[in-house]
């Protein structure tokens, strides 16, 4: 039997939704959508919101509005870069960089649940292929 690309993307991509929904409420406790935890969760990586876009596929103006909601709610502020003084830069509050380490927590717990249906070895060789395939290319 053929596995094609598609079919592993779409099963990768489902576990991914499943995950993050059995999360939703432990999310809505900490003040948190789940689009808002994604960008919460990109800000160190990608300070600038146009990356944050970039990095999670979603649109420039989306992006606008939940940066504007983590800001309002504590999680993240603006500072005026100091390479680039026309540039804002996002920054974790403390109380984003706890959000976040929660939610992040609460999406672990929920994925070990998933990786405890599978032995330690099936476990060890998913981590290899998922790092290989994060790989860049020879």
């Amino acid at each position: 039997m053929t596995v094609d690309g598609a079919q592993l993307w779409t099963l990768n991509q489902r576990l991914l939704s499943v995950v993050m929904d059995a999360c939703t409420r432990e999310l809505a406790d900490l003040g948190l959508e789940t689009k808002e935890f994604l960008v919460l969760a990109e800000v160190e990586g990608s300070p600038y919101p146009a990356e944050i876009a970039t990095a999670l596929l979603l649109p420039r103006a989306s992006v606008t509005v939940y940066v504007r909601n983590l800001a309002a709610k504590g999680f993240i502020r603006r500072e005026i870069d100091d390479v680039d003084l026309r540039r804002h830069r996002l920054v974790l509050t403390d109380d984003g960089t706890r959000a976040r380490d929660r939610a992040l927590a609460a999406l672990a717990a929920e994925y070990d649940r998933r990786l405890a249906r599978i032995t330690p070895r099936d476990r060890t060789e998913l981590r290899r292929i998922l790092t290989e395939m994060l790989a860049p290319p020879t």
